[in-house]
Formats: structure tokens, sequence, C-alpha cells
């Protein structure tokens, strides 16, 4: 698995990256086929009242790529609420393969 975080008008502190891999932990635990991780946390340099900080994540599995991004005035709790999305997102798909491969083997059993 390649993992690749990388920081935009930011610097990716030790601290930061400990974060993210410790939040991404319980996404991997639940999908361990997971090809690739990039995961960019901007700081958008607007007005100062306005700053936001956001988070992004594209996870490739196998057959898919699952985009997931938020946005919040604080970046731990930009990359809580994004960890919660990509969770989300992964169980959904693990799901859905299971589903399809359970489908095609009741279709077998019925017709034979």
């Amino acid at each position: 698995m390649n993992l690749t975080i990388s920081g935009h008008h930011l610097e990716v502190t030790p601290a930061l990256r400990e974060y993210v891999l410790n939040k991404l932990d319980r996404v991997t635990r639940h999908f361990d086929q997971v090809v690739d991780i990039n995961v960019l946390l901007t700081v958008e340099k607007k007005k100062e009242k306005e700053r936001r900080q956001r988070a992004e994540v594209t996870l490739r599995v196998k057959g898919r790529d699952i985009f997931v991004e938020h946005a919040s005035e604080d970046l731990y709790a930009a990359i809580d609420q994004l960890m919660d999305k990509l969770d989300r997102q992964v169980v959904r798909h693990k799901d859905r393969l299971q589903d399809h491969h359970a489908g095609a083997k009741r279709l077998d059993a019925s017709t034979g």
C-alpha cells in the first residue's frame, strides 16, 4: 500500500502525520485491499475570518477510486469528519462486493 500525505499552504508536521495515520488505521481495518492512499491537507488563504482548513483523501482499491473531502475551521475536526465519511464509503464498497458475489452464488444454486 502506497501512502502519500501532503500539504498545500501547510507544513505537514510529524504530529499531524501521526494523527492522519491513526485515523486511517480504522479505515484499513475494515478493508485490507487498499492499493494507494493520497491525503491532501489544505489551508485556504482567504480573508482571515473565512479561513478554512480542508482535508481530502483519494483511496484506490481494486476496481474503484474513492474520493472524499471535508472542510472545517479546525484541521483536526476536518480530518475526523473526513475519516468518518471515508469509513462509511469503504464499508459500503465492501458490502457491495460481498452482496454481488453472494447473489451470483444464489442464482447458480437455484438453477441447478
